[in-house]
């Protein structure tokens, strides 16, 4: 009985489906055989890595 509305459900649809425009990169290219790397974005690094369940985490 508290299903989401027909417009929530599209829009969660939408934010799913890339822009065309967007460049994607494969996981397996972005890590390149390794469990964890860092991004550095302006002053701050984030470590992206692989879980033992094969999800990616990101943290800061």
């Amino acid at each position: 009985m508290n299903q989401p509305s027909r417009a929530a459900r599209i829009n969660e649809a939408d934010t799913h489906r890339p822009d065309p425009t967007t460049p994607v990169v494969d996981s397996v290219t972005l890590m390149s055989g390794r469990r964890e790397l860092i991004i550095r974005h302006g002053a701050e690094s984030y470590r992206l890595r692989v879980t033992a369940s094969n999800k990616l985490i990101l943290t800061k």
